[in-house]
């Protein structure tokens, strides 16, 4: 009778570990399944996002009860698209889509909510190193810029402009390489410059094809190339939600404030398999040296109407749009407080 005890005991005991590990298992589940997915559409799946990928890859969208789905929608018009249709729940694009949207008088419109880059992302890449570069030195010569109307070309039009040069008149800038392709054919020999943003940049130098010479970042100023926007309606519905959603990005930001671009890019290596560790520190350090991140994800008012001065510089816009309308400071402030 002894034995039968013994084995009846052995036999709770077992049973209570299984059903302890299942509880485990379900309470697990449950917290899984409690995440509130936000589908989130990016203009581009890059490097200079960096805060964002610290965010995905060290876990605090999860701590902030969110399920992130993220789609790489290759280009505004793209992200655009899904925004307004009810694809997506946020979009990361530049604000200028935003203004374009309101302007053609579209009722539920979109609001930016927070701001994660304050400059542009691309690079101006000569064929030899040029210590002493001044943008006059490309009057006369062959550029392979961005499409015509695109942010890029227009940042780097105004540029060109502010330094005393016309675009249409002082050098020859091709706008009809697609993007990604233009790292291509300027190793193949076309053009005297090229704009590039990263990796391409990066890959240039490492295949002595080329030396980056000027950050377009650094000669336009605080331009607020890339923030996060929603639908109008959205934004009132969910307005709690989307404060968790930023109170992420900001750690995520705060990361990067706080440790080196080795330790950044390690974090974020995840996230591009096809860049080596080396070539993706190199491209964190670049990003990093010209504060491409904003410390605060609030989208202030001088930075609005700095891009709308390029728009109207640009010919694409006719009239200023209402900072007040289209951005949204509450939910950054917060979060930054």
């Amino acid at each position: 009778m002894k034995g039968n005890y013994a084995a009846i005991g052995r036999k709770t005991a077992s049973l209570a570990l299984v059903m302890a590990l299942l509880t485990g298992t379900l309470s697990g589940c449950g917290s899984e399944q409690n995440l509130k997915k936000i589908r989130l559409n990016e203009v581009a799946h890059s490097i200079f996002y960096a805060p964002q990928y610290v965010a995905i890859e060290k876990g605090y969208f999860k701590e902030e009860g969110i399920d992130l789905d993220l789609v790489n929608g290759s280009g505004a018009d793209n992200t655009m698209t899904a925004l307004l249709s009810g694809d997506a729940d946020v979009g990361f694009m530049g604000s200028e889509a935003s203004i374009y949207v309101y302007q053609e008088g579209a009722e539920d419109y979109v609001v930016n909510f927070a701001q994660l880059t304050q400059r542009a992302g691309n690079f101006l890449v000569s064929r030899s190193e040029e210590k002493d570069f001044q943008w006059a030195d490309l009057k006369g010569k062959t550029v392979l810029g961005g499409r015509e109307g695109g942010m890029p070309e227009m940042v780097f039009e105004y540029i060109l402009k502010k330094n005393g040069l016309d675009p249409q008149a002082d050098l020859d800038i091709v706008k009809n390489i697609d993007f990604g392709l233009t790292a291509e054919a300027f190793a193949s020999g076309q053009g005297d410059y090229t704009v590039e943003f990263e990796p391409f940049a990066a890959s240039l130098e490492k295949e002595g094809k080329g030396s980056v010479v000027a950050s377009l970042g650094e000669a336009s100023g605080m331009v607020p190339y890339t923030a996060y926007s929603v639908r109008k309606d959205y934004l009132q519905e969910n307005k709690e939600m989307l404060i968790h959603f930023t109170r992420a990005l900001q750690k995520g930001m705060d990361y990067v404030q706080s440790h080196t671009p080795e330790e950044i890019a390690q974090v974020i290596a995840p996230q591009f398999p096809e860049t080596d560790e080396e070539a993706l520190t190199t491209i964190v350090e670049r990003y990093y040296g010209q504060e491409t991140w904003k410390e605060n994800l609030i989208f202030e008012e001088d930075s609005f109407e700095l891009l709308q001065d390029i728009l109207l510089d640009a010919g694409v816009l006719s009239e200023r749009a209402p900072y007040e309308e289209l951005v949204d400071t509450e939910i950054a402030a917060e979060v930054a407080q």
